[in-house]
């Protein structure tokens, strides 16, 4: 066949989704479960924007805009890459537990395990901790799967000393760069400290949480104690052990694969606007666009947030990962080089 009739074939059938229609039964009955379990824990669901003025100023996310003709003229807006600004907003003004299952996008995502606009699941609890979050959230993929889940929980600086033999803590920068540039074989020269202690994370790691396991039980693996550097939107609490500062949050894997990310989420309005400022430094410094924070977040905070945690679900690998599914596409429609 020539190139021609080739790319003919392949326009032929670029119309088509990529999922069967018994994966997209599938997807129903499990997205039909999520709602079912919150409905039965008086959590309520709610829908914010998919565009604002405020978006991610995270350095390691891509957010994409559109202009807009609104009220107060032509203004770029923001396309969310997650809900959770509209959702603590939603939690100072008194709304109580809530969840949604939101449409997020993020600019340059794409492969088997991403896709540009994909479907999140975030929900919010006053009150718990994160041990209470993570285990409302196994609660609810043994709901989803429909097999038990036996849990393990790892340190961050345990994972990297069992399989890495070295400390991410006190591992001389240099050493660490060496390491990255070895198991990445990529150059490392221009990485920051954290970029080498991701890739060597995602390389050596990742790949063993969570695995894969014959019988009715299902594996998985919670790592907790990040960074203080990784905190993100986390509070940040002491090690016991030497007074090291963490990120208090975790994140849950299943086959190699991370599916949740949850937070016990800061409440402190000059300590978000300082984490958001010196991510828009970075952002400056790797030469990319600085990104309006939201303003109405920062007021919400100071109004008041309740102390609460609040995880974020890949709903997508969670589903494609239930269906024994390798690639997105399996169990999405239309991703996006079939938009």
């Amino acid at each position: 066949m020539t190139m021609t009739l080739q790319s003919e074939a392949a326009q032929a059938v670029a119309w088509r989704p990529t999922a069967s229609f018994d994966a997209l039964r599938f997807r129903a009955e499990k997205l039909a479960i999520i709602r079912r379990y919150f409905a039965e824990h008086a959590v309520l669901e709610v829908e914010t924007p998919i565009v604002a003025h405020g978006g991610s100023v995270d350095p390691q996310l891509d957010s994409l805009n559109v202009k807009a003709l609104t009220p107060a003229g032509r203004e770029t807006l923001w396309l969310q890459t997650s809900p959770e600004f509209h959702m603590k907003r939603l939690l100072a003004a008194g709304s109580g537990p809530i969840y949604q299952l939101f449409r997020a996008f993020r600019d340059g995502e794409s492969g088997g395990r991403h896709n540009i606009e994909f479907t999140m699941l975030e929900w919010y609890q006053p009150s718990y901790d994160l041990s209470m979050l993570r285990e409302e959230c196994i609660e609810l993929m043994e709901r989803v799967l429909k097999r038990p889940i036996r849990l393990r929980v790892h340190r961050y600086r345990s994972l990297f000393q069992r399989w890495l033999d070295i400390d991410p803590f006190t591992v001389e920068t240099a050493t660490l760069s060496a390491l990255a540039a070895q198991h990445g074989e990529v150059d490392t020269s221009d990485f920051t400290r954290d970029d080498c202690l991701d890739l060597l994370f995602s390389h050596v790691i990742e790949p063993h949480l969570g695995e894969l396991i014959d019988g009715p039980v299902v594996l998985m693996d919670a790592v907790v104690d990040y960074p203080a550097s990784q905190a993100a939107l986390a509070k940040k609490h002491r090690d016991p052990e030497d007074g090291v500062e963490l990120a208090s949050r975790f994140e849950l894997y299943w086959q190699g694969v991370e599916l949740a990310n949850g937070y016990h989420e800061l409440s402190d309005a000059d300590e978000q606007v300082a984490r958001f400022n010196a991510d828009n430094q970075v952002r400056q410094a790797l030469g990319k666009v600085e990104i309006p924070h939201d303003n109405h977040l920062i007021e919400a905070l100071r109004e008041g947030l309740p102390p609460c945690s609040g995880v974020a679900l890949g709903v997508d690998r969670l589903i494609m990962l239930a269906a024994g599914k390798t690639q997105l596409e399996e169990v999405i429609a239309f991703p996006t080089p079939r938009a």
